[in-house]
């Protein structure tokens, strides 16, 4: 089965969406089907150099709307080559466009990514108003007619219910997942440590560290974390902080096109000035983006994985600090909470710094071995829930009832057109 996947931008900074997309095509092959992706970043972005699979970059846009003049004419053109179409995301011209060339002549699936959280319509409720005349128009019908409407945990679809009215799809979870990576472990460790030499003490030895790995946004309760580790920090006073990602809009090594495409807005300043005020400058780091042998190098050497979201709807971070056996320190508005809770690899808070206090006092409460034994627990969650190789086969199995369905229907109507026989 050949699967086009439709998505702004691929750049690694705009965190779990383009990340995943990456994943499942790639996971594709050992399941026996192909993926290809079409993204309105620019082809002169360096981080499309990198990518193994077949990408059509058909930007340069200039807003975040992502309106391309290119794109309806290309799935016009090329439709016929795949047996399904997967459009990432909402509020774009992507919508737009796939139901212009696409609905009635293929199927098609919408991942959401989360963009239906109700969260967003407490936060931002003029964006709210605003987006409605667009939903009622687009958006309504762009999820209506799809074959299916994904969703990464069960919690997500019940939520997603309560953002906008009308509203009426047909909705199947498809879990996220990681790869788990491939390395010495210890390797891994020692590679981010020789970048990082603030995190070891004068002997040599690795100092114990939190991490956050993401956006540094607002959403992810960047400061909240920051605040709950300065109410716990005088009790465990070897422990360090580490705050891994690019700065919003910041990011280096995008086009404009593609950082208009992330939508975010700087936060790190005003941290680095929080903690510095507070005395914790030297306790506090800032690794920018990391990737690859580098990023796992970070998840292995780290004690826990640390994530007070205000919304998230799946969380890649959270299943790739499973896959390297660290427990996760979480709100419970990360929607798959309620599950790593069950296998004990999590300690969950509300989406508040009280929240996040309380997450942290039961980490640092723990004994030696039984953080050991939570590390355990963690792996065997990873490995039980979020393998990304599930996730791209539910894909392609969505596809193959769609077609299923209409091969059948296909078959009646003949049957209803032949000639009666004596």
């Amino acid at each position: 089965m050949r699967i086009l996947h439709i998505i702004a931008t691929l750049a690694p900074q705009a965190g779990g969406p383009s990340n995943s997309v990456s994943r499942i095509v790639t996971a594709y092959p050992a399941i026996g089907s192909e993926g290809e992706v079409v993204t309105l970043d620019d082809p002169d972005d360096k981080f499309l150099r990198s990518v193994s699979f077949r990408v059509h970059a058909l930007g340069p846009v200039s807003t975040r709307f992502g309106f391309s003049t290119r794109l309806i004419p290309w799935l016009a053109a090329n439709r016929d080559r795949f047996d399904g179409v997967v459009v990432h995301g909402l509020w774009q011209y992507l919508g737009y466009a796939v139901r212009r060339a696409i609905d009635g002549r293929k199927p098609y699936l919408v991942f959401t990514h989360g963009m239906l959280d109700p969260y967003f319509k407490r936060a931002h409720p003029l964006k709210h108003i605003k987006k409605t005349p667009y939903w009622l128009l687009n958006e309504y019908w762009v999820l209506r007619n799809a074959q299916r409407v994904l969703f990464t945990s069960e919690a997500e679809a019940k939520n997603a219910a309560k953002s906008f009215w009308p509203h009426q799809w047909r909705a199947s979870v498809v879990p996220y997942g990681a790869t788990a990576p491939s390395g010495d472990p210890a390797a891994l460790v020692e590679s981010f440590l020789s970048q990082h030499r603030a995190l070891r003490k004068p002997n040599g030895q690795p100092r114990p560290y939190l991490l956050f790995l993401g956006r540094i946004h607002a959403k992810k309760g960047c400061d909240q974390l920051l605040e709950a580790f300065a109410k716990i920090a005088s009790r465990v006073p070897d422990l360090q902080l580490v705050f891994a990602g690019p700065d919003g809009a910041a990011a280096s090594g995008l086009s404009k096109a593609s950082v208009s495409n992330l939508g975010t807005a700087g936060l790190k300043s005003a941290l680095v000035a929080e903690a510095r005020r507070m005395g914790l400058a030297h306790r506090v780091h800032w690794t920018g983006m990391l990737e690859g042998d580098q990023k796992w190098g970070a998840f292995y050497g780290c004690e826990a994985f640390c994530l007070p979201s205000h919304q998230e709807n799946f969380g890649i971070a959270v299943a790739e600090a499973l896959a390297c056996g660290r427990p996760v320190l979480i709100s419970d508005k990360v929607d798959i909470w309620k599950e790593i809770l069950q296998d004990g690899a999590a300690f969950v808070g509300h989406d508040n710094v009280p929240g996040a206090i309380s997450a942290l006092e039961r980490w640092i409460a723990l004994s030696t071995s039984e953080k050991a034994a939570m590390g355990d627990r963690a792996l065997r969650c990873f490995r039980s829930r979020y393998d990304m190789q599930a996730n791209a086969s539910g894909i392609v199995e969505v596809f193959n009832q769609a077609i299923a369905v209409k091969s059948g229907n296909r078959a009646v109507h003949a049957e209803a057109k032949l000639p009666a026989t004596r």
